[in-house]
């Protein structure tokens, strides 16, 4: 990488990581230290052939978004853990919940989602992305990512029925309320 290169590069990063890496949070479901990991090595790669990148953003984008794809491929399906007593409830506030406090929930209930669901999501609504793009970038049909978002909605609504105050989308062909977009950032 010339000097030139290397100082778009700095100044992209500079500019850009903080965006990126809430992306990586909501992609890793939450974990914020698997996120500066994947985003980390999204950049890793993308400076290897900086000097060809047209449109660094979409490029890095691609990147973490593939990187979180092959990650969720490998796991394995034993992530859960068995414990005597299940966690207590968070209590309620009778005037309604907080922004935070929604957020907090929002990124739970994310962490609970299978990876390839909560991919889809972030894809669909926080990156705003349409069906078919979702589709490529998933490597599938845009069934598949309609069918994917709708059970993952679905799903979320079952696992923390509070989030009906950010305005779920009803199916996956409904656009977002904005407070659900809001509340992931």
């Amino acid at each position: 990488m010339d000097a030139d290169d290397q100082t778009a590069f700095r100044e992209f990063v500079q500019s850009r990581s903080s965006a990126l890496l809430r992306t990586a949070v909501l992609l890793s479901g939450g974990d914020r230290h698997a996120a500066e990991d994947l985003l980390q090595s999204a950049l890793l790669k993308a400076a290897g052939r900086w000097h060809r990148v047209d449109e660094p953003e979409a490029y890095v984008r691609q990147i973490l978004y593939r990187q979180q794809i092959s990650r969720w491929r490998l796991k394995s399906r034993g992530r859960e853990l068995s414990v005597a007593e299940p966690p207590e409830q968070p209590a309620r506030h009778d005037g309604g919940t907080d922004t935070t406090e929604l957020r907090l929930v929002l990124r739970s209930a994310l962490g609970r989602l299978t990876a390839r669901q909560r991919t889809a999501l972030v894809l669909r609504y926080y990156e705003d992305l349409p069906e078919a793009q979702v589709a490529r970038h998933l490597g599938c049909s845009v069934g598949t990512v309609r069918s994917t978002t709708h059970r993952a909605l679905a799903r979320l609504r079952t696992l923390a029925p509070e989030l009906a105050a950010l305005g779920l989308p009803e199916t996956a062909h409904s656009d977002a309320d904005p407070t659900f977009v809001e509340a992931t950032r």
